[in-house]
């Protein structure tokens, strides 16, 4: 009887998803959290707050408000520390990259030009998401960095990612929400972080991942060309983010883009 009764209990642990415990609120947890983010890698923390938005966090005047915001919309799929790290630190790498700052850096130079260049609303779209995108994921490996840096599971930001609603073409296809997003994670950690693979997450979500990711691991090691386009990539990406960490540190909390702002916004 005892044997029944632990195997079912076995195999219900196992069917539970990583869903937020009810009585765990990421909001009270960012400040805590989001300042062991910065001070493990030798960023200071000092003056740093960190809020809960309800719109699309807007961190462009970080510099002068010193003020992280963090999406409630993302935080809803946080349901431990360790995935509410995973919502922070990729706030905190979009603000490290200087991607808000890029952004104002060329509206600035747009408006004081008289170049007038016009393009079809179809393209202009493309252009913006394949933007976003490509921030994101420079954005989530500078986050992997910092979470192992504070001792968080970088593996949770792939649960944050995937918990999400997919498209119905994922749906159709077997492919998890947000796949090329959370690939591009995994794949890091693989390269850099392999020990963070063999501890593993375990819920639902990441396993149900782990299928997919293996199989796309499986075909790249046939193609050895695929290999060695996914060696070159990674080997670039963990020095480009190691870089940037370092040199935002060594700015005391500026990141390229906000420092070549400062110059051209300052008074002639």
């Amino acid at each position: 009887m005892k044997k029944v009764l632990l195997s079912l209990f076995v195999a219900i642990a196992v069917a539970i998803p990583c869903s937020a415990a009810t009585t765990y609120n990421p909001a009270n947890k960012i400040q805590e959290i989001g300042e062991k983010l910065l001070t493990k890698s030798g960023i200071p923390a000092t003056n740093v707050k960190f809020m809960v938005v309800s719109n699309i966090p807007n961190n462009s005047e970080f510099v002068t408000t010193k003020v992280v915001n963090v999406s409630s919309a993302e935080l809803a799929f946080a349901g431990n520390d360790n995935e509410t790290a995973a919502v922070v630190a990729g706030e905190l790498g979009h603000i490290i990259f200087g991607h808000a700052s890029k952004s104002k850096v060329i509206n600035l130079l747009q408006s004081t030009t008289d170049t007038n260049i016009t393009t079809s609303a179809t393209v202009q779209t493309f252009a913006s998401n394949y933007q976003t995108t490509k921030e994101d994921k420079e954005a989530d490996l500078v986050a992997v960095n910092l979470m192992v840096s504070a001792g968080y599971n970088p593996l949770a930001a792939i649960v944050v990612y995937t918990k999400q609603t997919g498209t119905y073409w994922d749906t159709i296809v077997g492919r998890p929400a947000n796949a090329e997003k959370a690939l591009n994670i995994y794949d890091y950690i693989s390269y850099v972080y392999p020990e963070k693979l063999k501890v593993g997450y375990g819920c639902n979500e990441y396993r149900n991942f782990l299928t997919y990711a293996q199989s796309n691991e499986e075909a790249r090691k046939e193609n050895k060309k695929l290999q060695k386009s996914y060696d070159k990539t990674y080997k670039k990406a963990k020095k480009t983010t190691a870089d940037k960490i370092a040199k935002f540190k060594l700015r005391g909390g500026i990141s390229g883009w906000d420092a070549v702002y400062g110059l051209l916004n300052a008074p002639q």
